[in-house]
Order: C-alpha cells, then sequence, then structure tokens
C-alpha cells in the first residue's frame, strides 16, 4: 500500500515536469503570488545544483542505487512515518531519475523567493524528499524520543 504513495509522488513529478515543458518559457519567470513565481530552468547536478559536474549517468546509477537501499529498507521497516517518508523519497528520486536518463538534466520550475532573495528553483520530486526526511526526521527524533523518556 504504501508503495502507491510513491507511485502518485511519481506520476505526479513527471505530470507537472511535462505541463512546465509545454507551458512556460525557460529562464522567464512567471509570477503566482507573491513570493512564488513559476520559472522553467534545468539542474544538471543533484538538490540545490550541488555536484553538477558529476554528468547525468553517475548521478542517475547514484539515485538508482539510493532507490533501490530504500526499497529495501521500506520492506523492513515497520514505523508508519518513517515508511511514508522513504515511500515519498522514492517516489521524488525516481522521478529525477526520469529526467536524468531522458534529458540529461533535471526540469525544475518552481521558484520561491523573498525580494531578491530566491531558494534554489525546485520540483514536485525534490518537494516530496525534503518532506519524505522530514517524516523520517520526526519520526527517529521526537516519536523515539518520547519512547526512550517513557522507559526510563
Amino acid at each position: 500500500m504504501i508503495y502507491i504513495v510513491a507511485l502518485i509522488v511519481f506520476l505526479a513529478d513527471i505530470w507537472t515536469k511535462h505541463l512546465a515543458l509545454a507551458h512556460l518559457a525557460w529562464h522567464q519567470p512567471v509570477p503566482v503570488i507573491p513570493g512564488f513565481d513559476w520559472y522553467l530552468t534545468q539542474n544538471t547536478g543533484i538538490g540545490f545544483s550541488l555536484f553538477n559536474t558529476a554528468g547525468p549517468y553517475v548521478l542517475s546509477a547514484a539515485a538508482m542505487l539510493i532507490c533501490a537501499g530504500v526499497i529495501v529498507w521500506l520492506k523492513h521497516e515497520r514505523h508508519r512515518w518513517t515508511r511514508l517518508g522513504l515511500a515519498l523519497v522514492l517516489g521524488g528520486a525516481a522521478g529525477n531519475v526520469v529526467d536524468r536518463l531522458r534529458f540529461g538534466y533535471v526540469v525544475d520550475f518552481i521558484d520561491w523567493h523573498a525580494g531578491p532573495y530566491h531558494w534554489p528553483a525546485f520540483n514536485v520530486a525534490d518537494a516530496a524528499v525534503c518532506l519524505g526526511v522530514a517524516c523520517i526526521l520526526v519520526q527517529s527524533v521526537i516519536v523515539e524520543r518520547k519512547k526512550c523518556k517513557k522507559s526510563f
């Protein structure tokens, strides 16, 4: 059942990137609300353009290994927040792998900013990965910490 979450994230990511490519011009911001624009760009690195010289196949291989590790972890994980987090990471990572293999880069189209200060452009996959990591941290730091305090 948790794999459905990963599939929904994957399909939402692919679909929204398709819409961005079909309807947005490269590097032309489209204001949505103050502090939030549609902004089509490409990312040849990993999150926030780190390691952008590694090449798409090296990064794709690394992401596929991460996906395989997440699948193994999911098979053994019992905590619901961690399982949810892993599913979000899996769906997001898979969505970005498809881009790298297809285009040689990841399509980003969300620009969040405060005045002249911009967060690096991102996409649905990136947001899912960040949210997934947050879920895993909630489980491991907050929930498990409460369990430890109760055992003392």
